[in-house]
């Protein structure tokens, strides 16, 4: 069976990361985006360079129209899916709660969790053998913040986060007699551009020594753990979680 893999929010970061590693794995891979179309480019092409079929496809994953339209052309151009990654996700500004507004709030629940879901449930219309498919794996990108809080920084990214949690323990438990596996990464201080959607792109360097281990991590890491939660080597795994936050 050829491994066809969807990564979510894969321009950058954790996603661009995982494209790659992906690569070098012998996958198909679908770089999906939602705005920025160099990046994008630049990563297809590192992942082509390295042996891959592969296209980026630009879409909001908190549409499920344009997650409709996402997987039809995995389908057409790579073949079904056989795993999923769902990594894209946003951030607010750094705020106390009473400062949030509901805009805010929804916005990055309909990114953070509707989206998943959605995707999830595209991917399993395809991967699951109760819909004729040959099994899969889904890994969801969440955060060691769905454990900490975040208090006075994004309470709401943290919660969000944990909603993720949960629906990867329910999912897990409720597709595990139909051959897909659904697992999660918790990242966290990594060194990404993402820090900077909450205004302080400089995060990670201010808190490495508060970390165990004395430093930040970096995206490749995680991209290990991701690829490895994907493959054949963790079968038995289900409902389970990594956390990549050097200690914390």
């Amino acid at each position: 069976m050829d491994n066809v893999i969807v990564i979510t929010g894969a321009s950058r970061g954790i996603g661009a990361a995982t494209a790659r590693l992906a690569a070098r794995e012998g996958y198909r891979i679908c770089i999906n985006y939602v705005s920025d179309d160099q990046a994008a480019q630049r990563v297809l092409a590192e992942v082509r360079e390295l042996g891959a079929e592969a296209i980026a496809v630009k879409a909001d994953v908190s549409v499920e129209d344009e997650i409709i339209q996402l997987f039809q052309r995995v389908d057409a151009e790579l073949g079904p899916v056989t795993a999923l990654v769902n990594n894209a996700g946003t951030i607010g500004q750094k705020s106390p709660l009473e400062q949030m507004s509901e805009f805010r709030l929804l916005k990055l629940m309909k990114t953070n969790v509707v989206g998943p879901m959605l995707c999830s449930k595209h991917a399993l219309l395809r991967m699951s053998t109760r819909h004729g498919g040959q099994g899969g794996s889904i890994v969801n990108v969440s955060s060691v913040a769905a454990r900490l809080g975040s208090p006075n920084e994004y309470v709401d990214y943290a919660a969000s986060k944990g909603a993720l949690d949960t629906f990867t323990l329910g999912l897990a438990k409720e597709v595990a007699d139909q051959g897909v596996r659904v697992n999660g990464v918790r990242p966290g201080y990594i060194f990404t551009d993402f820090h900077a959607l909450s205004g302080d792109p400089h995060r990670v360097s201010k808190l490495e020594s508060s970390i165990p281990m004395g430093r930040g991590g970096q995206a490749e890491e995680v991209a290990e753990a991701i690829i490895w939660l994907l493959s054949d080597k963790a079968s038995y795994s289900t409902g389970s979680f990594i956390d990549l936050g050097g200690g914390r």
